[in-house]
């Protein structure tokens, strides 16, 4: 072979293998790259704007994203464990901890991390009302003098503003009139939980009592905030439903509002978090605070509610965490080559 000749051959395989290199290169930065996501979440909209941070971290790993999804817990964690869908990013625990059991737990869902922590939930009662008349714990609305006080229908019962069926804490609520002895004076208001929260802030604007139940991060209270307008009501005891009946809701400070203190996660189905492993890892490090969850709560409430505002609530915490979601990405990226 002619030296010249001899050059070019080894001048080209330099350069294929470099162009070889800048593609496996190109992979590593989208280990998504053709692979499918369907994203779940429950009929709360306000749980689009932390799902949408999901999505877009994946998109910068170049996974394809479908549209979100809207499902109901019990039946979104079965669809997940199915692989009928990729992830939820609202999985409260323990709260759904009977929703991850039954879809087959560890065996089908991938759980790893906290995506936001401090969730608290339980029973509130306007400051006022809690003043003058000295309640301070849900069992006081067993006398049916202290139970009319929150009658909004004139039939002697307390309303609660309770919780939409298939959350989950509609069972724990269910479970405690019946457990501390509430059934003949309290009444668990359910429905469209947005639509009668509204008329509970309605009824306490007009200064008429309220009983109500919420969680947080959630917007309601930042407009009834606890501790001004609100107070949390103890509960007689611990008592929950289910896997759960022996576990002790007391909080670290000796208040007991009937709920554990939860933190949210990712849930993902787990033969595709194998197979995955930069989602995968995604999913364990993404964090996000309970403030910032409740202040672009708010300002769904505040009437920022469409779809194109939830999007731009998404962007601009990105932007203002930028080194953060950044982090997050290579962190992820770096899974899929190890």
């Amino acid at each position: 072979m002619k030296p010249y000749a001899r050059f070019l051959r080894t001048a080209a395989a330099a350069v294929g293998a470099v162009f070889l290199a800048g593609a496996a290169v190109a992979a590593d930065d989208l280990p998504g790259k053709g692979v499918v996501v369907q994203p779940l979440k429950s009929s709360i909209a306000e749980e689009t704007f932390q799902t949408l941070l999901v999505v877009k971290a994946l998109e910068r790993l170049g996974y394809e994203v479908k549209p979100i999804k809207e499902i109901e817990y019990a039946a979104g964690h079965v669809a997940i464990a199915n692989g009928d869908a990729t992830f939820l990013a609202d999985h409260w625990d323990p709260l759904h901890v009977d929703f991850y059991t039954r879809a087959g737990g560890a065996e089908k869902i991938y759980r790893e991390g906290v995506f936001s922590s401090g969730a608290l939930q339980g029973y509130l009662i306007d400051k006022k009302t809690a003043e003058a008349h000295g309640i301070t714990n849900l069992g006081q609305l067993k006398d049916p003098k202290i139970a009319k006080l929150f009658d909004s229908n004139d039939d002697g019962k307390a309303d609660l503003t309770g919780c939409t069926p298939g959350w989950g804490c509609e069972k724990v609520i269910e479970h405690q009139l019946d457990a501390f002895d509430l059934r003949s004076t309290v009444t668990h208001n359910q429905g469209s939980y947005s639509a009668i929260i509204a008329d509970t802030i309605a009824r306490h604007k007009q200064g008429k009592p309220i009983l109500y139940y919420t969680w947080t991060p959630y917007w309601v209270s930042g407009v009834l905030v606890p501790g001004k307008d609100v107070v949390w009501l103890n509960v007689p005891f611990s008592s929950l439903p289910g896997e759960r009946k022996d576990v002790d809701t007391a909080l670290p400070d000796g208040s007991n509002y009937g709920f554990q203190a939860n933190v949210q996660r990712i849930v993902a189905n787990l033969a595709w978090a194998k197979a995955n492993p930069a989602a995968a890892k995604l999913f364990s490090v993404m964090k996000l605070s309970a403030n910032d969850i409740s202040a672009q709560n708010l300002k769904m409430r505040d009437g920022e509610d469409s779809a194109k505002d939830i999007e731009r609530h998404a962007d601009a915490w990105i932007r203002a965490h930028q080194k953060t979601f950044d982090g997050w990405v290579e962190t992820a990226r770096k899974a899929a080559t190890s």
